[in-house]
């Protein structure tokens, strides 16, 4: 019983976590930025700040050519995405 508990919790986890990031969304506003060969690398913990919902971290090339990697941080419809680079 304890085993289908703990399996049920890390099922949970691991769902919520992955639901956490947008893709779509990251790679639209990089592009929209003038950013190329935009890689989408998944969720990214603690970069993003308390009202966003959303935490999707990339790799890319800005339009000097330069490789940059960071978080697209988002939120519902209300909130606009913010890029923050490391």
């Amino acid at each position: 019983m304890k085993k289908t508990i703990r399996l049920i919790g890390v099922s949970a986890l691991l769902l919520l976590v992955t639901g956490c990031t947008d893709p779509e969304n990251a790679s639209r506003i990089l592009k929209a930025q003038g950013m190329t060969q935009v890689e989408i690398t998944g969720f990214r913990y603690f970069t993003c700040g308390e009202g966003d919902t959303y935490s999707t971290g990339f790799k890319a090339k800005t339009q000097a050519g330069h490789k940059v990697s960071g978080t697209v941080c988002s939120g519902f419809i209300a909130k606009n995405s913010t890029i923050r680079y490391d």
